[in-house]
């Protein structure tokens, strides 16, 4: 798994464990599972990062995006702070 994706998994793990939402990894993606559904998926595109959530797709540039700006985004997201 990319170093990006394993570090942005780290600071979203406990508070998304917490709200019963397992993250599952895969080849340069992340696939966040609760209740059996993938609600979001993070997918590592080379020089952006994309969210899939509830049928729409969000692109964040790396440069500029680092994991802990992108860590709080998602927990938003998933209303899980």
């Amino acid at each position: 798994m990319a170093d990006y994706l394993e570090q942005l998994k780290e600071q979203i793990s406990v508070k998304l464990n917490a709200a019963g939402i397992k993250i599952l990894p895969k080849e340069k993606m992340l696939r966040l599972v609760k209740d059996m559904e993938i609600i979001m998926t993070i997918t590592d595109k080379g020089d952006y990062i994309e969210l899939s959530y509830k049928g729409q797709t969000y692109k964040y540039d790396k440069w500029y995006s680092k994991p802990e700006h992108l860590a709080p985004i998602i927990l938003r997201t998933l209303n899980v702070q």
